[in-house]
């Protein structure tokens, strides 16, 4: 009893970041969460006799649960999507490697927008990307957990790195660009402006059961006083909160930069498995 006792709170105690870890390694909430049940379970069958570091031994059997999930996923797909796509080269002789500071930025930024880039590297890859990027986990560790040398956990992480950082360059280029639109549809709606709201719309734009620019923009002209910008799972959308829980999440899809479809989700349990970071208008993102 005591033993369990033990168990119970460690595992609490390190519960949110194993979760967020499980989230970052497989991209689904839903399979995040299946994947902590199936570490307790492992946790509750283990001998502790030997655990110095209770912290390092979860991160150690979330990491190998996340990988036999990543490579029954890759395993079951039926319809591959091919080769992978080639390395991007290596830096040019007399380039400044990254800095630990750049590799935090680069692994903050992958999100649901980087899932399909995540999905196009090999489990161990996408694990070692992970686990070091986001939660500096060290070499020595990962490559424990893979069965590989610290050296050949170091490449695999440089190789899933150098591939997140090419997508993430032309992925950043249109979220600022979707950014500045919804920024100014919000702007425009608040303010009322008519004209400046059809101007960002497509003539065919939808919303909720309203069709056509000018029927969308006399809806919302005048409306989303309370929405902030943000962006949801990596994609610039709106957010309206109360007490500071979201309520809403008002997404918008853009098309050769107009405003085609706008979809306003209320549903709870939904808004709670999604990542939001607010945005301040025409500034950086802060949490």
């Amino acid at each position: 009893m005591v033993e369990q006792d033990w168990l119970s709170e460690r595992f609490a105690e390190h519960r949110s970041r194993l979760h967020a870890m499980a989230y970052r390694m497989l991209g689904s909430p839903t399979e995040a969460e299946d994947a902590l049940q199936e570490t307790w379970l492992r946790v509750n069958r283990a001998d502790t006799g030997q655990v110095e570091n209770p912290g390092g031994w979860l991160t150690t059997i979330v990491a190998r649960v996340c990988l036999n999930m990543l490579e029954a996923r890759r395993a079951r797909r039926e319809d591959p999507a091919g080769t992978l796509p080639p390395d991007p080269p290596d830096p040019q002789p007399g380039t400044h490697p990254a800095t630990p500071e750049d590799e935090t930025l680069l692994a903050d930024s992958v999100g649901a927008a980087l899932t399909v880039v995540l999905d196009t590297l090999t489990p161990v890859e996408r694990l070692a990307f992970v686990l070091h990027d986001v939660f500096a986990v060290s070499f020595a560790e990962i490559g424990a957990i893979i069965d590989r040398s610290p050296a050949a956990a170091r490449q695999l992480a440089s190789r899933a790195r150098r591939r997140v950082r090419g997508t993430a360059g032309a992925s950043g280029t249109a979220r600022s660009a979707k950014r500045e639109i919804v920024e100014a549809f919000l702007a425009a709606a608040r303010g009322g402006d008519f004209t400046a709201l059809v101007e960002l719309l497509d003539p065919d734009a939808v919303a909720l059961e309203i069709r056509g620019a000018e029927a969308v923009a006399a809806f919302f002209a005048g409306r989303a006083q309370a929405a902030r910008l943000a962006l949801v799972d990596g994609v610039p959308a709106a957010v309206w909160s109360h007490r500071g829980r979201p309520k809403a999440v008002i997404a918008f899809t853009v098309r050769a930069g107009k405003i085609t479809r706008i979809a306003i989700d209320t549903d709870q349990d939904r808004l709670c498995g999604l990542h939001i970071v607010y945005l301040p208008a025409g500034g950086r993102e802060g949490r």
